[in-house]
């Protein structure tokens, strides 16, 4: 059972880094340039900003990166180019998606909507590394389920325990 929450993490490495990256590097311009939807609401919202998405995106690559390096010594899966990128990029898509989605439904920025926030970033991460690198997606998650399983179960609670602890260094306006 350690093994594969290990290799849950390990696989997830980029989508879990630069998910909470992105409100570290995040302020300045919003990715929705300040624009509102047909219905009237934001787009998006302040919450998702350029600086957010790159510098998140990078965290994720450059631990990818490393991950790729390291892989040859640690028997916990390789990961190519293209799954790095896309678990990072996907990570940010995936709660970008959601934010447009909570805009549309009227929460305001920082409401909760339980599990969707916290599991957004892995949907995106997996449908973006599954229509851009389907073999090693397939390899990695698909031949497993008790990984996606595990990723599931570890996801929420690992993301609550990063937002408490954005909120007290105060880098996060709400604990969840």
């Amino acid at each position: 059972m350690l093994e594969i929450i290990i290799t849950a993490v390990w696989l997830m490495l980029p989508a879990y880094i630069s998910n909470p990256m992105a409100v570290v590097f995040g302020g300045g311009t919003p990715v929705d340039l300040g624009k509102n939807w047909k219905d009237g609401r934001r787009i998006l919202g302040d919450g998702k900003t350029f600086r957010g998405l790159i510098g998140g995106t990078v965290c994720g690559v450059i631990i990818g990166l490393i991950q790729m390096w390291f892989s040859p010594l640690v028997p916990l899966g390789s990961f190519t180019l293209t799954a790095v990128i896309t678990l990072s990029f996907g990570a940010l898509l995936g709660d970008m998606v959601k934010s447009f989605f909570k805009r549309r439904l009227g929460y305001s920025r920082g409401a909760k909507l339980p599990l969707i926030d916290q599991l957004d970033f892995v949907a995106g991460a997996w449908f973006l590394t599954y229509v851009f690198d389907p073999r090693w997606f397939s390899e990695n998650f698909l031949s497993s389920p008790w990984i996606i399983i595990t990723v599931l179960i570890l996801t929420p609670l690992f993301h609550r325990l990063t937002n408490i602890f954005g909120y007290y260094i105060k880098l996060k306006k709400e604990p969840w």
